[in-house]
């Protein structure tokens, strides 16, 4: 049979095991949700490049395709 000592031990260890392994399940449901942010920011500036890209050629056309300053 056990010592009270030891049983109070073996209590402490699964206290701290049980803890420790809510701890990991939340920092992992924290990691799976930084990820999916990640993605979704990543998503969102792709789009914003391109459509700053596409806005950009409207802004700066093809300086042949202008016609002449008055001066000419």
């Amino acid at each position: 049979m056990a010592t009270p000592d030891l049983e109070q031990r073996l209590i402490e260890l699964e206290s701290r095991l049980a803890f420790q392994e809510h701890a990991l399940a939340e920092l992992s449901d924290a990691l799976a949700a930084s990820r999916s942010e990640t993605a979704r920011n990543a998503d969102l500036l792709r789009r914003a490049i391109d459509d700053l890209k596409q806005s950009r050629g409207e802004f700066f056309a093809d300086p042949s395709s202008e016609p002449p300053p008055p001066h000419y």
